[in-house]
């Protein structure tokens, strides 16, 4: 947090790696030799926690904003971190709205086919890629410069970087979101098929990737809206919408696991994560926080018919391949895989330029 606010956002994001390297070497290298190989896993946890924290210590300690230890009393006298402690409360309950979600659905799918639990965290992870990759980097990024925009009291910088933050929501999440959903069937296959994961367990975890799918433009969304109010020091917005939101994903539940069973958890956290979003969204624009710019209308049309032709591309290969059944390599299939996103990638960019849509509509002037 103190790098981000520093906006040196390399090694922070970097750090990761430490915790999924510890993971595999703990796996391979530790757990055959322990008489509970599980164990490792524990221990590689730890070690990787202990190495993302080093790592960031000589970045801190070259900018001079190496914390001092004092004692917990000191601190406390601090009227600075008594307001950090403050502002603390809300965030715990919007981190345990996240995690009860998580325990609840885990719950339900626990009753349901042999499997299920597996097929959801699977296709759960095929999801997490893109909300890391665009979701949770806009909004680290986002925050600090927010944070410095709302402090200098620059409303229209606040609403330019918004504005931003969120026309690249729509011009790379709805891709994405697509791509999820037409090549879940061969980010599946290619990704987890083994002896112990069969065509039927690629089919019931590609089904539950669509249901993501359809709800991760809200899921992005709501790495972007809610920094919104972070950068003002309002916790306790977000946190109520959460909580709704939670109630909301339930309520779905009731409607789509009897339809969909385990896909259906994954759809219901998709909608709830689309009404989370949407009721940020309205909040915002009825505060007067976000007010839309111009240039909205020709990203919608650009990425219409941009999204037109991806669409099209990936369903003509979709219909030519049953990736469960692919009798070929892995590594043939991962280069084919690759291939058709390469080709699809590049005739969404291409479309987006042909359209008149150019990388220069999507800066910001003045982020810094």
């Amino acid at each position: 947090s103190i790098l981000n606010t520093w906006k040196e956002f390399a090694i922070p994001a970097a750090v990761p790696i430490l915790l999924n390297l510890s993971l595999i070497c703990a796996t391979l290298f530790l757990a055959p030799h322990m008489e509970r190989p599980i164990f490792a896993l524990a221990i590689g946890v730890m070690a990787g926690g202990f190495l993302q924290l080093a790592v960031q210590i000589p970045a801190l300690w070259k900018r001079g904003l190496l914390p001092k230890p004092v004692s917990p009393l000191t601190a406390l006298k601090d009227p600075t971190v008594r307001r950090v402690l403050k502002l603390m409360v809300p965030a715990l309950f919007a981190v345990g709205v996240a995690h009860i979600s998580i325990l609840i659905n885990t719950n339900i799918a626990s009753f349901l086919a042999e499997g299920s639990v597996t097929w959801l965290t699977y296709a759960d992870r095929l999801m997490e890629f893109p909300t890391a990759l665009l979701g949770v980097a806009l909004g680290t990024v986002l925050l600090p410069s927010l944070s410095a925009a709302f402090a200098k009291g620059s409303m229209d910088k606040y609403n330019a970087l918004l504005n931003w933050g969120l026309k690249l929501i729509i011009a790379f999440a709805i891709p994405a979101a697509l791509g999820l959903a037409f090549l879940s069937d061969a980010l599946v296959s290619v990704l987890f098929q083994s002896k112990l994961f069969g065509p039927n367990d690629v089919v019931q975890t590609s089904n539950a990737v669509l249901g993501y799918s359809i709800g991760l433009i809200g899921l992005i969304g709501i790495k972007i809206l809610a920094p919104g109010f972070y950068a003002q020091k309002d916790i306790k917005t977000p946190v109520k919408v959460a909580c709704a939101a939670l109630i909301v994903t339930q309520l779905f539940n009731l409607i789509n696991v009897p339809l969909f069973a385990h896909a259906g958890l994954a759809l219901s956290v998709g909608l709830g994560a689309c009404f989370n979003s949407t009721i940020l969204l309205c909040i915002l624009r009825k505060r007067k926080i976000f007010t839309p710019v111009e240039g909205w209308r020709k990203l919608f049309m650009s990425v219409f018919v941009s999204s037109v032709v991806l669409c099209a591309i990936l369903f003509a290969a979709q219909m030519q391949i049953d990736w469960a059944h692919l009798q070929m390599s892995w590594a043939m299939k991962m280069t084919i895989l690759c291939g058709l996103i390469a080709v699809a990638g590049f005739a969404y960019l291409f479309m987006l330029f042909v359209c008149g849509y150019r990388l220069s509509d999507l800066r910001v002037k003045d982020v810094e």
